[in-house]
């Protein structure tokens, strides 16, 4: 382990330029976007008028995953993200591989469904061959990522105070159009709406994915120890406020199963609310593109994937190849894989990795106590965190 941690040492570096709200914004704009524009109509499915008691469920245990990851991100302020941290926790780089592999099946079949959700509304704008569309959301994006880190991730946050706006807007017409503003109804009445509700929260969960992406820009932000921490956690409890809000309306506003959302707008209004899902769903394909390069980048310099991968640009400080690898595993498995089961296929696996970061840090803290000023979690978290992945999985396929 000695001779890997040489090796990352003497890799190019990545260039520091971020800052806490740059990192906010992007964090935003990774949580807030084509999960809730997609995820709402199925939650709501199967939870009902309690679909805001499933946000909230699957909010807190993003919230508390989330903590785990800001400890770590301090600790160990790598580009490969959960991979770095699962092997300090465990020192296994076996297992650290393994989770890099599911973590870029989960990435990329997500990317791919986004980027085919994005398609479904640019094509009535483009009326092209929808395989060509894919290709240009993919390929243009990917351009975009290896432009530079502040580029990119600028471009993120602005079209993600776009999607904020289009969920402010929502919630503001659900609540308009509620007949009354009874929010007991909303309350599981019996022993099958709460298994509603956990059933609810598997799917709600892939809105709130993404905060761990913020780990992955440790190594381009400005005191990763104390920025990337905070950032995590505003990121999460502000999208999980806008998220229990915007459910609220959905179900108060009575409006369509099949498209909570875009059921609350008629008219102009609707259409105008579908460009905005148009951007909040292609947003999504460029934020897993670049965390799939930071994690490519991050593992290359470990010496788990081929060294060419951590080479740096000299002009944009981007891992150009890594971004472009990442660039093409996205487009062939939008153009390859089918995605009837990909909310529980990504939700699984993502879970999955999340119950062993979590498990990482409780074994870290019981080794070693964090520096003076480093954000630490409390004791209490790395096992609380481990156990609400642990029933969310469950929740899907035993509930």
């Amino acid at each position: 382990m000695q001779d890997i941690d040489a090796r990352s040492k003497r890799a190019p570096a990545l260039r520091r330029v971020l800052t806490f709200w740059p990192v906010v914004l992007y964090g935003l704009a990774v949580i807030v976007g084509a999960g809730i524009y997609v995820a709402i109509g199925a939650v709501v499915g199967r939870a009902g008028d309690a679909a805001p008691f499933s946000f909230l469920l699957a909010g807190l245990s993003a919230g508390v995953t989330g903590l785990c990851y800001a400890e770590l991100a301090a600790r160990f302020p790598e580009a490969s993200g959960g991979v770095a941290y699962i092997r300090h926790g465990f020192g296994s780089d076996r297992l650290a591989q393994l989770a890099g592999v599911a973590i870029t099946i989960s990435v990329a079949i997500s990317a791919a469904s986004i980027a085919g959700g994005a398609v479904h509304y640019l094509v009535v704008l483009l009326p092209l061959p929808i395989p060509l569309l894919i290709s240009i959301v993919v390929v243009g994006f990917t351009a975009v990522s290896v432009l530079g880190v502040r580029e990119s991730v600028g471009a993120a946050a602005a079209m993600g105070i776009v999607e904020i706006a289009g969920l402010l807007a929502a919630t503001v017409a659900g609540f308009l159009q509620a007949p009354n503003l009874d929010l007991t109804s909303m309350w599981p009445a019996d022993a099958a709406a709460g298994r509603g509700v956990f059933a609810g929260a598997f799917i709600a969960f892939f809105a709130f994915t993404g905060f761990e992406s913020l780990a992955n820009l440790a190594e381009e932000v400005k005191d990763p120890m104390r920025t990337v921490p905070r950032g995590i956690m505003a990121a999460v409890a502000a999208s999980l406020i806008l998220y229990i809000a915007v459910a609220s309306a959905a179900v108060l506003g009575d409006s369509a199963a099949d498209s909570p959302l875009l059921g609350l707008f008629t008219g102009k209004s609707a259409t105008a609310f579908a460009a905005i899902g148009t951007i909040a769903v292609a947003n999504g394909v460029m934020v897993q593109i670049i965390m799939l390069a930071r994690l490519f980048y991050g593992m290359a310099r470990r010496g788990q994937l081929p060294s060419g991968l951590a080479r740096i640009d000299p002009t944009t400080r981007t891992p150009v190849r890594a971004t472009i690898l990442a660039g093409i595993i996205v487009l062939a498995a939008a153009l390859l894989v089918p995605f009837e089961r990909l909310l529980v296929l990504t939700n699984a696996l993502t879970l999955v990795v999340f119950l062993l970061v979590a498990l990482a840090l409780w074994n870290v803290q019981r080794r070693q106590r964090p520096v003076a000023g480093q954000f630490a979690a409390p004791r209490w978290v790395p096992p609380c965190a481990a156990a609400l992945s642990l029933i969310l999985l469950m929740s899907e396929f035993l509930i």
